[in-house]
């Protein structure tokens, strides 16, 4: 299926009839490829079914990207073959690492942005890319603890792994504003200094404060609705760049689709409007 992608959601399996069932205009999923690395069954069926709606994006969690190896050769096969049936609009991974020499971590690690791993990510990304014979989107992440050995400014971090493999970005509004808060930073100086170009994806998501420090630490959470701090950063972000595929993100405590869909309408408006003032076509 070729479309114009505008806004979208996260599809998850309480929600599969619903998602079947609605046509919203240029409605969108994105699914996490790990979930779906079988040869059949139902969960497969029905991505297969929704696929022949709507466009379908895959949003990875596992490749790995930042080890200092190159990514699993399997997990890799098994996503490329994913990737031939379903066909996805986009695919995209995480500027992190979990797994090392066999040992894996149920977490997206960080890492310091230093030369060499600047020139080993780019030759994963590459690898990447090429078998799966498609341009992939990397996204930033969130962060909750400063690392000391950074070479790189996150933002040219990225714009030059874009430049050296000719990869996209996937730009993560709540992972920014995080970020943020917890390292203290400027939010609205690394959303303006944020390369437009490569920008394939935008997530937006909830947060929420750490249990025992509060408001001290803000946790990438996806399990509240988008904050309006968020909301700010992206109608700056589109103000900017104009609109781009944009996705909520909400992976726990999820309320009924309606509830998203009316959350996704607003990212929908929200570009609608982006568009209008940029003449877009």
């Amino acid at each position: 299926m070729t479309a114009i992608l505008t806004a979208g959601l996260g599809l998850k399996p309480q929600h599969y009839e619903a998602a079947l069932a609605c046509r919203a205009d240029g409605l969108w999923f994105e699914v996490h490829p790990e979930n779906y690395f079988v040869a059949g069954g139902p969960r497969l069926g029905w991505l297969e079914a929704i696929r022949a709606v709507h466009p379908i994006s895959l949003h990875g969690v596992a490749l790995s990207l930042a080890a200092d190896a190159a990514p699993d050769a399997t997990h890799l096969e098994r996503l490329t073959l994913l990737a031939n049936r379903i066909e996805p609009a986009l695919i995209s991974e995480h500027l992190a690492w979990s797994a090392l020499r066999g040992a894996y971590h149920p977490d997206l690690l960080p890492f310091p942005r230093t030369n060499e791993a600047l020139s080993r990510i780019a030759d994963n990304i590459a690898r990447t890319q090429a078998t799966l014979a498609r341009r992939i989107a990397i996204e930033n992440p969130a962060h909750y603890v400063h690392i000391d050995g950074h070479a790189w400014e996150e933002v040219d971090f990225l714009a030059e792994l874009a430049k050296r493999t000719g990869c996209g970005l996937l730009l993560d509004v709540n992972n920014v504003y995080v970020g943020a808060r917890n390292l203290g930073y400027s939010a609205t100086d690394y959303i303006d200094r944020f390369p437009a170009e490569p920008v394939m994806e935008i997530h937006l998501a909830g947060h929420t404060p750490d249990p025992n420090l509060g408001a001290a630490l803000l946790i990438d959470s996806h399990d509240m609705p988008v904050a309006p701090e968020v909301w700010a950063l992206y109608k700056r972000l589109i103000g900017r760049i104009g609109p781009r595929p944009t996705l909520i993100e909400r992976d726990d405590n999820l309320p009924e689709f309606d509830v998203l869909l009316a959350e996704r309408d607003s990212a929908q408006a929200l570009a609608h409007s982006s568009c209008a003032k940029e003449a877009c076509g």
